[in-house]
């Protein structure tokens, strides 16, 4: 197909109402699909946060006394993004406590992910050492949740 055709063909995608376009000529196929105003914003925020992460570099902090409890005990850690729980609801008393005994597979937390609740559990017996999240506040992936020793 010819490049001209081709970039009057996206023009027309483009300032009409049409989402999507698919031609066939000969051998040739072309598909165009028109972005959505979401689509370009993740696009622009994926490229400004490659862009930030290329031209910056993070220095690690120094050991705090926190970072030094984990290299001591098993951190727990997120498997995933969402909102961090302590109890399955509000007015219920917390899974665990600082000081807590825990077996393997005890429900340490609750982490609500897109309206769901995943149950996060123990991978070790021990003592729960830290409880390194606030209630109800959201969690990244791989952020350390508790230490148990």
């Amino acid at each position: 197909m010819d490049l001209r055709k081709l970039k009057t063909l996206i023009e027309l995608v483009d300032e009409s109402n049409v989402e999507e376009l698919e031609m066939t000529e000969g051998d040739s196929k072309v598909r165009i699909v028109k972005s959505t105003s979401l689509q370009r914003e993740q696009a622009l925020a994926m490229q400004s946060h490659k862009n930030f992460s290329d031209q910056h570099h993070v220095i690690a902090p120094e050991l705090t006394d926190a970072a030094i409890k984990f290299s001591e005990g098993n951190t727990i850690k997120s498997p995933m993004v969402g909102t961090f729980y302590r109890s399955s609801a509000p007015n219920l008393a917390a899974f665990v406590e600082i000081g807590s005994m825990v077996k393997k597979g005890d429900t340490l937390c609750i982490v609500e992910a897109m309206k769901l609740l995943n149950e996060i559990t123990a991978d070790n017996a021990g003592t729960v050492q830290e409880i390194l999240v606030e209630n109800g506040c959201p969690i990244e992936f791989g952020q350390p949740l508790f230490v148990i020793k």
